[in-house]
Parts: C-alpha cells; structure tokens; sequence
C-alpha cells in the first residue's frame, strides 16, 4: 500500500514520443514501511537526448492478506551511495512523522 509520496520534482515537461526510463530503489525499510527512490529520465528517440525530468520518494506499506501491517525484510546499505540513501531516509521518515504530528494525527506516527 502506498503511504506517502514525501517529495515529488517535476523537472521539465514530457513530449509525445520520447521515451521514459524509470529507475528505483529501496532506500530504507523500516520496521512494517519501506522508502523507495525513484528517477525518471526522459529520451528523446531521435536526437537520443536524455534529461533527469522527476525525482520521487515514494513510502509503501507491507500489509498481510487482512490488510493489517507486517514485518518487512531490513535493507543492509552496502555502498557509499547506498548508505547515503539510507540516511536520508531517516531524514525523510523524521520529516513526515512531524508534519503528521503537527496536523493531530498521532496515531498515524507510531513507528
């Protein structure tokens, strides 16, 4: 289940037949949530053209077949740029569980 989208950039406008390449990852799973990163780019198939157009964080949810939370495999950052993810995703799940608090909704902050 998608629980939150933390950030999302629209960076330049998409044209009708150039191609986009979506690329993701886990950054963090967290004890029942997990942060997923994702990159768009946009090729221009003639001029072959590729351009960075979005950036997303994106939270999900595991949920069982009642649709209660459950337990998700934790994410063992092993390069530099895999910890530095890692990281930020704690930034980000800090970020949102204040701006959750700050609007009254307490229930929704228990880790």
């Amino acid at each position: 289940m998608t629980a939150a989208v933390d950030h999302l950039s629209l960076l330049q406008p998409v044209h009708i037949g150039q191609f986009l390449i979506l690329k993701s990852s886990v950054n963090r799973a967290f004890h029942t949530s997990m942060e997923v990163g994702v990159k768009v780019w946009c090729e221009d198939l003639q001029s072959r053209d590729v351009r960075h157009i979005m950036s997303a964080y994106l939270t999900f949810v595991a949920l069982d077949e009642s649709g209660k939370p459950i337990a998700v495999v934790p994410v063992i950052p092993e390069t530099q740029d895999e910890k530095r993810r890692y990281e930020r995703a704690e930034r980000h799940r800090e970020e949102r569980l204040h701006k959750r608090l700050s609007r009254g909704r307490v229930a929704d902050a228990a880790p």
